[in-house]
């Protein structure tokens, strides 16, 4: 089935596209290289048996489907799924040179429109990216319709601290510094979009009632690093 991404879409995959060759390295400066611990904890979080199979959605480079790799036993399958090519062109990459890549594949498609059947994964991931998804709901319905009765979504994403001090630390950090470092290694724009798209990403409650609408049960979210991130658990019944 073809999939018309909209015009948002087709700009957050160009400007993804376009960012793709400094993406790793800019993340670990702009998180400190604390998103690792993020993404390390976040994959902890999924419950998969031997043999089963895990799809990372937005899989970018691969962070996130080599962690699951890393995390689970070797009978364990991955697919890395994201809509940008430039993207997938470097995880290609990554997988290739890591002990993994006979377990990880990786297929080009959107959230909204996965090419699986229905009931087939054990556990399903996004990181950094359900807030991309330019129909959320639909995102997460695709993900809740992929997992197989009883298997997990485990979604990492970008929040806004609780704490008015540190918000306004954050708030500087995000609309000040980061663009900047951003301009200087990559292209300025792209780091301006992040800032603005966390801070219309809706709070813990409201996303956790968008899952619900979605199909998920048992929710549950994990604030990590002062509520800048958070993880959400969803469970298909």
């Amino acid at each position: 089935m073809m999939f018309n991404l909209s015009e948002k879409g087709r700009g957050i995959r160009e400007m993804f596209d376009n960012i793709a060759p400094r993406y790793d390295l800019l993340n670990r400066l702009l998180s400190l290289g604390i998103d690792r611990r993020w993404r390390t904890f976040a994959v902890g979080l999924l419950q998969v048996p031997p043999g089963g199979k895990v799809l990372d959605v937005a899989t970018g480079t691969g962070d996130v489907a080599l962690e699951i790799a890393r995390q689970t036993p070797d009978s364990v399958t991955i697919v890395g799924e994201d809509f940008t090519q430039g993207m997938l062109r470097h995880g290609k990459t990554k997988v290739a040179e890591s002990p993994f890549k006979n377990r990880i594949r990786l297929v080009n498609a959107p959230c909204e429109s996965m090419p699986h059947p229905s009931g087939v994964f054990d556990g399903v991931t996004i990181a950094f990216g359900i807030r991309n998804v330019v129909d959320r709901l639909a995102g997460l319905k695709e993900m809740h319709r992929v997992l197989k009765p009883g298997g997990r979504a485990v979604i990492l994403e970008f929040s806004n601290p609780r704490s008015r001090f540190f918000k306004e630390l954050y708030y500087f950090y995000f609309r000040r510094v980061l663009p900047f470092v951003g301009g200087l290694i990559s292209k300025r724009s792209a780091y301006q979009y992040l800032p603005d798209s966390v801070l219309e990403f809706p709070d813990q409650e409201s996303f956790k009632g968008l899952m619900a609408e979605a199909g998920f049960s048992d929710l549950q979210h994990y604030d990590r690093t002062f509520g800048i991130a958070t993880v959400y658990v969803g469970v298909r019944r």
